[in-house]
């Protein structure tokens, strides 16, 4: 592609890291190659400089540079293996024409970073490329397990990430309690915030007073 392109974020993937983003439309572009077309200001959205591991939202305008050719047609790819595409197989809880539902295990990722080469975004792979490949339309935290659903096309991919949006989707959580709390009912009130280094964020506790919270 020789042309500078400027293309907007679909409903469904809203949420998506910009280098996923860009992987999903050209597959043969390297994590480096990526980083170095946003740290450049090659890459920006809505006209601004945006970091490889920004989350896009949908209707973002992508400034999308001239990009290097892909490899000839019959030059190998690289494919999931065998073994993670079971795993990925084993996690279905739900399948049709639409919609994926996957049981994600406490400790994988959903989405991956500089250091996470194992996560649920790599996983999808086992049910195609390109618009074959489900989207992910919401995340789970690392360490959290679930439910974790994806569209199979883009029209339910949009559906899906639009009820999330809307607050249509009903969620619920459970968490384990050490002791019995007193009172044993109420409402729980505190600022949170998100920290992190590198991929790997957490939300905490932070200051009444912080901007951020």
């Amino acid at each position: 592609m020789r042309e500078v392109r400027t293309l907007t974020v679909d409903p469904g993937e809203g949420g998506v890291r910009l280098d996923r983003w860009f992987r999903r439309r050209w597959p043969h572009l390297t994590q480096v190659q990526i980083q170095k077309l946003a740290r450049s200001g090659q890459i920006r959205v809505g006209g601004a400089r945006v970091r490889p591991e920004t989350r896009l939202e949908a209707g973002d305008e992508v400034r999308v540079p001239p990009l290097p050719d892909a490899p000839p047609a019959d030059a190998p790819r690289p494919a999931l293996p065998s073994r993670d595409a079971a795993y990925a197989r084993s996690l279905v809880l739900h399948e049709d024409d639409d919609v994926l539902a996957l049981n994600k295990p406490a400790g994988l990722a959903v989405q991956g970073g500089t250091k996470t080469r194992n996560h649920v975004d790599r996983l999808l792979s086992a049910w195609g490329e390109g618009i074959a490949r489900p989207r992910l339309v919401h995340r789970l935290d690392r360490d959290t397990s679930g439910v974790l659903l994806a569209g199979k096309t883009p029209a339910a991919a949009a559906r899906l990430a639009g009820s999330f949006a809307r607050r249509r989707a009903e969620k619920t959580y459970w968490a384990l309690v050490l002791g019995h709390p007193r009172p044993q009912d109420g409402i729980l009130s505190l600022p949170l915030v998100k920290k992190g280094v590198g991929d790997r964020e957490l939300v905490v506790p932070a200051e009444p007073k912080d901007p951020r919270a």
